[in-house]
């Protein structure tokens, strides 16, 4: 059985191949993979493992997002500390949930489950379905695991690296080609991240990108006027010296943002 490991914790892996050999010698772990990119790479250029053990949260980001970026032909098994009563409501067809530390009897049962699903299509051409039910099951994940946003930003100020928790900061904007964020008490720094990203990790119950240009916490927001062609002027706290405007597409939601 020739077997990929997806974990980011070198002492995991160790730990996890000694199991493994435990209660399955001839297993074979034909590649560890650290990262989304490794692993998306690793598949890319491999022929696809008959198994995957794989970490949920990787150094880069939750593993679905390999299911994103690349077909996945490999019977699944995800490895996770998330709450194991949880687990065990996922536990369907091919696809198995192993709660860290992972214990020998779990793990030679992921392994018994795999040898069924896999003699139920021997003598057919058709190689197991890897991703029965995957779809719903990675949703339904994503949901109960609460994601975790960003809480602080390096950033270079006067010289120095300075560490800025994101509830000082009160909001970021575009300025020509560079992206900054003023705090609480007026300092201004550069970020070296797109608003785009900035968007993704940061906590949308607190920020809201009202416009291509700008990304707004909900404490800043002093005061908002009406403006031409059925748009919002905000006046911001610290104030800064262009128009702050919430565009056409992001008025209904950020009404609706501002009102929660």
């Amino acid at each position: 059985m020739k077997i990929l490991i997806v974990e980011d914790e070198e002492m995991a892996v160790k730990k996890l191949t000694k199991t493994l050999t435990a209660v399955e010698p001839d297993a074979e772990v034909v590649g560890v993979a650290g990262s989304i990119r490794e692993t998306v790479a690793w598949l890319k250029a491999h022929p696809a493992p008959e198994l995957i053990l794989m970490d949920i949260e990787l150094a880069d980001g939750q593993s679905f997002q390999i299911f994103e970026e690349t077909e996945v032909r490999s019977t699944v098994v995800f490895t996770t500390s998330y709450d194991e009563y949880a687990i065990k409501a996922f536990k369907v067809n091919s696809i198995d949930y192993l709660l860290k530390p992972i214990q020998k009897e779990d793990l030679r049962a992921a392994l018994d489950k795999f040898s069924q699903v896999k003699s139920l299509y021997r003598g057919h051409d058709a190689a197991p379905e890897p991703a029965l039910n995957v779809s719903s099951l990675i949703r339904e994940l994503q949901q109960l695991q609460p994601k975790e946003y960003r809480q602080r930003f390096l950033v270079q100020y006067a010289q120095k690296l300075v560490s800025v928790e994101t509830h000082q900061i009160a909001y970021f904007y575009s300025d020509e080609r560079l992206n900054l964020f003023k705090t609480t008490d007026g300092k201004k720094m550069v970020v070296d991240y797109s608003l785009d990203e900035l968007e993704a990790m940061l906590d949308p119950a607190r920020f809201f990108r009202i416009s291509r240009s700008f990304l707004v916490s909900i404490d800043s927001v002093e005061q908002i006027e009406p403006y031409f062609g059925n748009r919002l002027a905000l006046h911001l706290r610290p104030s800064l010296d262009k128009e702050v405007i919430v565009s056409r597409e992001k008025l209904t939601p950020f009404k609706t943002w501002m009102g929660k």
